[in-house]
C-alpha cells in the first residue's frame, strides 16, 4: 500500500484553489494522511481572540495541498474516499461577525440595522465520548452533542488557468459546508487542469445543515483520503457517494439556483445509471430524493440532492470506484 503522510508548515497553506503549484505528486491509489488547519488558521483559540483582530483577511479557510494526482487529465474524475477524519486538537471555535451569516445584514444585503455582535465560542472536543460541548456566552447553559466531523471545503482547481478564493463554492468544489462530507464518503470531482491539483480543508467537528450563523464547530483535522482516478469520464459538479446514496451539489446565487443544479444533475446522473427516460427519472427523484442544505452564508450557496442508491436497481457507479476505496481504507486502518 503506498502511503503519503504530509503536513503544511503555516506559510504552505493554500488559500485558493487554481493559481498554485502542487505541494506533492501522487499515483492513483495513494492514501493520503494530511493535517488540515481550521478556517483561522489556528489563530483563534480563546473567547477573546477575535477574528477580526487575530486574523488577517481575506487569508482565511486555508487548505491544504494542492496535490497533482499522475495521469488526470480534462475530462476525467477524481474520486476521493474519506477513510477518517479525527480532531487534531480537543477544542474548537465558532464564531458570529458582524456582516456575515444568513441572519444579518451583508454586503449584498445591506440594512439599516446594526451588525452582529461579533463573539467566539469555545468548544470542548472529547474525542473518546465523541462530543463536543456547547456553553453559551451569555448564561449557564451547556449541553453536550454528537461529534460529527466533516469537511467543508474539498474541490480541484478551476478551468482555464482562474483562481478562485477557498471561501467560494462552484463547479469545481470549494467551500460546500455540507455535513454529508464525512468520513465514509467519496467525492467525485472533475479534473479541469492537468493533475487535477486537489485541496482539502475546512475541518467541522459538527455542522448544522445550512451553517446558518456562518461558521461551524471549526477545527483542525488529522484525515486520511484514499485517491482514485477514472479516467475518460467527466462531472460536471461535486457528486458524493457513500454505502447507501447517490448526492450531487449545486453552488450559486440565489439559493433556489442552487437547488435546481443540484436537483438537475442527480436527475440526469440517474438516468443515465438506469437508462430512465429523463422525466421517469425526474419522477423518481422527485418522490424518493432528499434536499439537504449545504450553506446559506458563502459568496455561493450550496444545496444537495440526494436519493437512495437502492432505488437505482445496482447500477454501477464510477467503475465501482467508492467500493474499491472503501476496501483500500478499510485496509490501510486495519494496518494501523
Amino acid at each position: 500500500m503506498n502511503v503519503f503522510s504530509y503536513r503544511p508548515a503555516p506559510e504552505e497553506l493554500s488559500y485558493t484553489f487554481g493559481g498554485r503549484p502542487a505541494v506533492a505528486r501522487i499515483t492513483p491509489g495513494t492514501v493520503v494522511e494530511m493535517f488540515t488547519e481550521d478556517c483561522f488558521g489556528g489563530r483563534v483559540r480563546g473567547l477573546d481572540d477575535l477574528p477580526s483582530k487575530v486574523c488577517e483577511f481575506p487569508y482565511l479557510n486555508p487548505v491544504t495541498g494542492p496535490f497533482h494526482v499522475e495521469g488526470a487529465e480534462p475530462g476525467d474524475t477524481l474520486a476521493l474516499h474519506f477513510v477518517s477524519i479525527e480532531p487534531a486538537r480537543d477544542w474548537a471555535v465558532s464564531t458570529t461577525f458582524p456582516h456575515f451569516g444568513a441572519l444579518t445584514a451583508t454586503h449584498t444585503t445591506a440594512m439599516l440595522h446594526p451588525p452582529l455582535d461579533e463573539v467566539v465560542w469555545l468548544y470542548e472536543v472529547d474525542a473518546e465520548k465523541r462530543i463536543v460541548r456547547y456553553h453559551a456566552r451569555r448564561g449557564d447553559f451547556t449541553v453536550e452533542m454528537p461529534l460529527d466531523p466533516m469537511h467543508g471545503t474539498v474541490g480541484v482547481a478551476p478551468a482555464a488557468s482562474e483562481a478562485r478564493m477557498t471561501i467560494t463554492p462552484d463547479a469545481h468544489g470549494g467551500n460546500m459546508d455540507t455535513p454529508e462530507l464525512r468520513a465514509g464518503v467519496t467525492v467525485y470531482l472533475g479534473v479541469n487542469v492537468e493533475g487535477g491539483l486537489f485541496s482539502i480543508g475546512d475541518g467541522h467537528c459538527r455542522q448544522g445543515h445550512g451553517e446558518v450563523c456562518g461558521t461551524a464547530v471549526e477545527a483542525a483535522m488529522n484525515t486520511v483520503v484514499a485517491v482514485e482516478l477514472v479516467k475518460g469520464v467527466s462531472t460536471p459538479w461535486p457528486r458524493l457517494e457513500d454505502d447507501g446514496h447517490l448526492m450531487s451539489t449545486g453552488s450559486a446565487r440565489p439559493l433556489e439556483d442552487a437547488y435546481r443544479i443540484s436537483q438537475h444533475d442527480l436527475v440526469t446522473w440517474a438516468s443515465s445509471l438506469t437508462g430512465l427516460d429523463e422525466l421517469d427519472a425526474y419522477q423518481l427523484v422527485s418522490q424518493g430524493g432528499e434536499a439537504p442544505v449545504g450553506n446559506v452564508c458563502d459568496t455561493n450557496y450550496t444545496m444537495v440532492a440526494k436519493l437512495p442508491k437502492a432505488y437505482l436497481g445496482g447500477p454501477e457507479i464510477y467503475g465501482a470506484a467508492h467500493s474499491r476505496l472503501r476496501t483500500l481504507g478499510e485496509e490501510y486502518l486495519s494496518s494501523r
